[in-house]
């Protein structure tokens, strides 16, 4: 089965945060989050993407069609953003068999974006290398690297910190809009290389229906399983980026 949460900001493993959402929204009054000038740059531009082929537990096919996919995410942003105006760097790739910056040394697969080292990193184990025929590999891959992107507009300086929140509750919400916003621009993605060779609409509505969100009892910090596939299919319908201000939407749309 997989583990179908995305990681969130490369300090949330040490947050402490705890409880559920809620239905108050609190004021983001940075501009650099609710004014992003990624919200005016328009559709992201079409492009081809050819999926590697990949085996059931086959970690050196995932690994190439993971690399394959990461390719297609620097061509797509480099154009995207440059065209822009925004100063692009790539992200480097890593592979890890255990703990690395936030990977979950308990879980036998994760994928964390480790703002140090600028890098998408992935643990790959059974749990994710047992059905890898869908599109989840590619949906994961799209929205770590969004973590990127909010990097390169500089987004994610103004998430987190003591003088953005007064609460634990506040400090939650403002995870989740961050890694909403993620989720969206993964879809604005697959939206940009759609069609897939070989795929159709119901590989797309069969990634909709196994992305979820906070499990019951857990930090809220993904939102409800709901407004992930709310978010993942917007971005999906639009392929545009400023489709994903997750910052000056209503509560019940980050809960």
């Amino acid at each position: 089965m997989k583990l179908r949460l995305i990681a969130a900001l490369s300090c949330v493993a040490a947050l402490g945060l705890s409880g559920t959402a809620t239905a108050e929204a609190y004021p983001v009054k940075q501009k650099v989050l609710t004014e992003n000038g990624l919200y005016r740059m328009g559709k992201l531009p079409k492009s081809p993407c050819e999926e590697q082929p990949v085996a059931r537990d086959d970690r050196a096919a995932a690994k190439r069609y993971i690399g394959g996919v990461m390719q297609c995410l620097e061509a797509t942003w480099e154009q995207y953003l440059s065209e822009n105006g925004v100063r692009f760097e790539g992200a480097r790739l890593k592979f890890v068999s255990s703990g690395y910056c936030d990977i979950n040394p308990k879980w036998d697969s994760d994928s964390v974006y480790c703002h140090d080292a600028r890098a998408v990193v992935f643990k790959l184990g059974r749990s994710w290398l047992d059905d890898p025929s869908d599109l989840w590999l590619l949906h994961n891959t799209a929205t770590i690297y969004a973590h990127h992107v909010q990097r390169l507009v500089d987004i994610v300086y103004s998430v987190d910190g003591q003088a953005f929140y007064d609460s634990q509750t506040e400090r939650a919400e403002r995870v989740r809009r961050y890694n909403l916003q993620a989720a969206c621009l993964s879809g604005a993605f697959v939206k940009s290389v759609w069609p897939l060779e070989g795929r159709s609409s119901r590989d797309w509505k069969y990634l909709l229906s196994i992305v979820q969100g906070d499990a019951p009892g857990h930090r809220s910090l993904y939102g409800k399983t709901a407004n992930v596939r709310l978010w993942v299919g917007r971005g999906f319908a639009t392929g545009d980026p400023g489709s994903c201000n997750t910052w000056t939407a209503p509560a019940a749309e980050v809960a």
